[in-house]
């Protein structure tokens, strides 16, 4: 290698460097006097409620004191641990349902906690008990439970410009939530999201802050109800939790999780116009986001925590933080950091962490790390919430009505605010409404799935799983557009593919994105589907016949889909529009007087891109865009070219599927003597120590079937990926296949070269039937693993008659708790 030129190249950039102004370093330092002020309402409090919790506190162990700062999850804790770890708080994460079941009842949800807030009120040897107080995920609607009445996603909601209605919809998730027994929901979301490559930008109601702010009073008194002085919340509503403070969608290139490069006045303008008037109405929560500001993570700033938050918006209720957010800080661990509570958190998010959590601060309150001043202030603040809820003190509020739940009239407001969230994007040749009588076909991925309707944080946190089973109150946009067509004579027609008998009148063509949540739906463009064109062929396909086509498009946002807009005569962003998809076709078909029953009111909350690049800053269709059959509007042919290498457009957390590497990854088939990429789409072998071929596991050639006649192993390679946000959120490996036979030797499995013997693991799985198998990657950290650049994110080891079908390996969120396999060396 000839080292003079680099050496050349290294002296001129310092050269030029040194000649160079030096740049300034972003601050992450707030300056509260810049801030919008606001202040918690008197009535969030009294003076007989500050005389009863100093009284408290000074009866308190220390203990009891830091148990009320950790919040742990349903999947990791049992009301038994509460005698030895008197937590303050028990979470249900997305994936957490009462003891593992995620389809659970209210009375069911009821009875777990129940037996966590009997357990947790059970006075201790000093005489004093403090219940729970319980929270979970609640963002459209009651959305954990099935038959729940579940709202459009939160961007839908932004396209009806109705605060009216957002308070309506506040006050039934209130009734219905409490109606299950819980009392305080995570919402709303008051994010301004800026970039759609964001996972978390269907939880954001626009990209302006004024109708954010807007919504963000509305909805918070919807939850609550206002709050009247010395009187606890009432039975039909719930605390309110605004989140994520701060800037959650303001990071860079719409990262979750990520960082905020941006000024103070740029955060300030943007990103904190829902807190002011959130705090003004009383919320009693305000969650930290995982993100952070110019490098420094929100939940370790106490120039954001305490210096804006609670001094110069008065906010006087308990800061939450996210789950292990926490250990995201520099120097923090999941389970040892007191930097959050020094800068002004009161309740860690500690889903499985909450018991070395609560250990590291017990004993750093002991050594006079943690001053007692800021322990009581962060659990006084967290008993005056639970006396407003009515869960301490003398007047108790019992939550408890399952019958709310799914009630007609709800439906009705959902129906309504669905109805109110569409937006007509293109109309030509007035297709719509579909006219009385039609020959309707219904077609695409998402005509007869209630999944893409209702999106992630649906029963299941990605809300993957999710089918009309679980929605026997709901409708698909294929039954609601059959029940109202044929209330006018017409008919429907369903179709996979496209195809007819009959030529129908119209088409409509029901297509989006699959569900997801987080920053499992982070993008790296704004294209849709890049690379699979399926759906803009079924277009095609409709158009060439001569049919008509009226597209019905289901996204968590905004997407680059010109393409498709030209394929078709009429475009409907229809968002996320819950279960309640009558609602789609009280606009889209005529009823008996000739006219649809509602005309389209909803305009776009967010702009809508030109091109695949993102930042939108050259908009195909501009904040408020919206066309109705009483206001037509002709769209011409748009441009088609995405300006952009759409190459990048990847999933890392998908690493094998229907018998294939996915992604940017490859698949590597390796024995003593080397290894060496292969194809996975035919039959292998590998010097006659292992061999592959494809079979069928449910569907054609979906799987293949390793075979090993020596030592060998199969691996997954690639370039490098950043796995540290999987291993903070308690992901795990998840193996799809089936054991044929195991052989004389031992199993390993390994990420990041990392292996653990999995062995026994494999052994319990009977041979020849379908199996499941997940491993925690704490587990491989554990062992010594490093997650920021993984190029090998799974490898399974094996030797001379083991035969393993492998039909898909991905990382994914789990909600159950698991044990490791031993390391092995």
């Amino acid at each position: 290698m000839n080292g003079g030129r680099p050496a050349l190249l290294l002296a001129a950039l310092l050269a030029w460097t040194a000649a160079s102004p030096a740049q300034p370093v972003p601050s992450a330092i707030a300056h509260p006097a810049r801030w919008p002020a606001a202040h918690s309402p008197a009535t969030i409090t009294d003076s007989a409620t500050e005389k009863r919790i100093t009284d408290l506190l000074a009866k308190m162990t220390l203990e009891q004191k830091v148990g009320q700062v950790v919040q742990g999850d349903i999947s990791t804790i049992t009301p038994a641990d509460l005698a030895r770890y008197p937590l303050g708080s028990i979470l249900a994460g997305g994936n957490s349902g009462p003891h593992g079941n995620e389809r659970a009842t209210a009375a069911q949800w009821h009875q777990l906690i129940e037996s966590f807030r009997a357990a947790s009120a059970k006075p201790a040897a000093n005489g004093v008990g403090i219940p729970i107080l319980f929270g979970f995920d609640a963002v459209h609607g009651n959305s954990n439970l099935p038959n729940a009445t579940i709202f459009p996603h939160n961007i839908g909601l932004g396209a009806t410009h109705d605060p009216a209605l957002i308070r309506r919809i506040g006050e039934i998730t209130a009734a219905e939530v409490a109606g299950t027994g819980i009392e305080w929901t995570f919402a709303p979301t008051l994010a301004v999201p800026q970039d759609l490559r964001w996972g978390r930008s269907y939880e954001g109601y626009s990209s302006d802050p004024k109708l954010v702010a807007d919504y963000a009073r509305q909805m918070v008194l919807g939850l609550q109800g206002p709050l009247r002085p010395g009187v606890p919340v009432d039975p039909r509503h719930v605390a309110a939790s605004a989140k994520h403070f701060i800037a959650d969608g303001g990071t860079d290139e719409g990262h979750d999780q990520g960082d905020a490069k941006i000024s103070e006045d740029k955060l300030i303008a943007l990103h904190s116009a829902g807190y002011p008037p959130a705090i003004d109405a009383g919320a009693l929560t305000v969650m930290v986001s995982f993100s952070g500001w110019n490098g420094t993570k929100h939940v370790g700033n106490e120039s954001l925590l305490t210096g804006v938050l609670k001094n110069r918006m008065g906010f006087e209720g308990v800061v939450v933080g996210d789950w292990n957010a926490h250990g995201q800080i520099a120097g923090c661990t999941v389970t040892d950091c007191p930097q959050s509570l020094l800068a002004g958190l009161d309740m860690y998010m500690a889903p499985d962490s909450w018991k070395g959590l609560y250990e590291s601060l017990l004993r750093e309150t002991r050594a006079g790390q943690i001053p007692m001043t800021r322990l009581d202030d962060a659990v006084r603040r967290i008993l005056r919430v639970k006396v407003k809820l009515g869960l301490l003190g003398g007047r108790a509020v019992t939550r408890f009505d399952p019958s709310q739940n799914g009630r007609s009239d709800h439906l009705a407001i959902s129906r309504e605010a669905v109805a109110k969230s569409l937006v007509l994007l293109k109309n030509e040749g007035s297709v719509l409404p579909i006219k009385r009588g039609a020959n309707v076909l219904v077609t695409g991925p998402g005509a007869d799935n209630i999944a893409m309707q209702t999106g992630g944080w649906t029963v299941s946190w990605q809300g993957d799983d999710v089918t009309s089973k679980d929605f026997v109150n709901g409708q698909t946009v294929y039954s609601a557009i059959r029940n109202a067509v044929a209330r006018t004579g017409g008919k429907t027609s369903l179709s996979t593919d496209g195809s007819f008998a009959n030529k129908p009148d119209v088409a409509i063509v029901v297509f989006g994105e699959k569900p997801y949540a987080e920053f499992l739906g982070d993008t790296p463009t704004l294209a849709y589907h890049p690379g699979n064109d399926q759906d803009l062929d079924l277009l095609k396909k409709l158009k060439a016949a001569g049919v008509p086509v009226v597209s019905v498009f289901l996204s968590g946002r905004p997407l680059f889909v010109s393409r498709e807009i030209n394929s078709s005569e009429a475009f409907v962003a229809a968002w996320l529009p819950g279960t309640q998809a009558n609602g789609i076709a009280d606009v889209l078909v005529e009823g008996a007087a000739g006219k649809a029953m509602r005309d389209f009111t909803g305009s776009l909350p967010f702009a809508w891109p030109a091109d695949a690049r993102s930042p939108v800053t050259e908009p195909l269709f501009k904040v408020g865009y919206g066309l109705s059959y009483a206001h037509p509007r002709h769209v011409g042919t748009l441009s088609d070219d995405p300006k952009m290498n759409l190459a990048a457009a990847i999933d890392v957390n998908n690493l094998f599927a229907n018998g294939r590497a996915a992604g940017p990854w490859a698949l590597n088939l390796a024995d003593s003597a080397g290894g060496r990429t292969v194809s996975d789409s035919k039959a292998q072998s590998l010097g006659g120590a292992l061999s592959m071929e494809p079979i069928d596991l449910g569907a054609q050639e979906n799987a293949r079937r390793f075979s090993w006649a020596g030592p060998a192993s199969i691996s997954i390679v690639g370039q490098g990926a950043d796995f540290a946000r999987q291993l903070n959120n308690a992901f795990a490996i998840r193996l799809d296949g089936r054991i044929d036979a195991m052989g004389s030797g031992p199993v390993r499995i390994a990420v990041d070269n990392t292996p653990l013997d999995a062995t026994d693991l494999l052994k319990a799985q009977k041979a020849g039937v379908p199996f499941t198998v997940k491993i925690p990657l704490r587990c491989f950290a554990d062992a010594g693993a490093k997650f920021a650049s993984v190029a090998n994110p799974l490898r399974i080891e094996g030797s001379a008659g083991l035969a393993l079908v492998l039909q898909s390996a991905r990382v994914e969120a789990v909600g159950e708790p698991l044990a490791c396999p031993p390391v092995t060396h």
